[in-house]
């Protein structure tokens, strides 16, 4: 029998400071701020009386809502012809909640979930970089424009370099399982997720894979703890999607192979959850 020492490894208060060659815990810095839902500020009843339009798009999106299951196509109700009083209204009704998206190319569009999970607000770019007339809300757990152009002009697989550059130990492998999953792939499949923050990587890794799988025309941002940043690559089904601390550091890298991240997507209680809210908002509308 050897005796085993009962306080080794122990720590408690009073307990000694590590020498210089002791190595300690470097435990991640906690989150400090989160992203919650803020209840709107209403009008006062008296600016109600001119914006009939707007309580109208509130009507229908609440009925969109009750209905809409996630896996139902988009509901849009178009925005164009409200003038600017009734817009105002909407926008300070509905606000904007965690997740945003830019599209690029011919179908440009800035995308901004509302302060109602499930509900969207999209809007075309023009050629300048600014917001056209083109404006809609959009009830979906992601708006359809953003599955539509993520991957309109992708390749089927990742190119394999030959050879590989210098440096590179693990990236041929990471490749290879993306491949043959995006090949297999087909829509309604679980997602197939390639942890880089578990694999042992080289920077000449990380930069091969950046390089090779590429970013795609859609970027999205989630924020709630921390940040949450997401990428069409350039291979069809094929995701980056980059967690981050309050502290902006990054402590979940993946690779994802699937029709969208979950990072952004709305759940359907998200959705039943955004019904009730905005019954409750037009109740105290009606009621102002």
């Amino acid at each position: 029998m050897f005796p085993i020492p009962l306080t080794t490894g122990l720590a408690g208060p009073g307990t000694p400071p590590p020498g210089p060659d002791e190595a300690t815990l470097d435990y991640l810095p906690m989150p400090k701020t989160m992203a919650t839902y803020q209840p709107p500020l209403l009008p006062a009843a008296e600016d109600l009386s001119v914006c009939g339009a707007a309580l109208a798009v509130l009507e229908r999106l609440l009925q969109a809502l009750a209905a809409h299951r996630v896996e139902d196509p988009p509901v849009m109700i178009d925005l164009a012809d409200l003038d600017l009083t009734n817009r105002t209204l909407l926008e300070q009704t509905l606000g904007e909640g965690e997740v945003s998206a830019l599209i690029g190319g011919p179908r440009a569009a800035r995308i901004r979930e509302t302060r109602l999970a499930g509900v969207w607000w999209v809007h075309a770019v023009g050629p300048q970089g600014t917001l056209t007339s083109t404006h809609h809300l959009e009830v979906a757990d992601l708006p359809g424009l953003i599955r539509a152009e993520a991957f309109r002009e992708a390749l089927p697989a990742a190119p394999i370099p030959d050879p590989w550059p210098a440096g590179v130990m693990n990236a041929p492998g990471v490749l290879v399982e993306v491949n043959a999953q995006a090949a297999r792939y087909r829509p309604g499949d679980l997602s197939h997720v390639v942890n880089l923050t578990l694999l042992p990587q080289t920077e000449q890794d990380l930069h091969c894979l950046d390089q090779i799988l590429g970013t795609g025309s859609v970027t999205l941002s989630s924020r709630g703890y921390g940040s949450c940043r997401v990428c069409a690559a350039r291979v069809a089904n094929v995701w980056r999607v980059q967690h981050f601390n309050s502290e902006d550091r990054l402590i979940l890298n993946t690779v994802e192979v699937t029709a969208a991240p979950t990072a952004v997507l709305a759940a359907q209680e998200d959705i039943d959850d955004s019904a009730g809210r905005l019954a409750e908002i037009l109740e105290a509308l009606r009621c102002g």
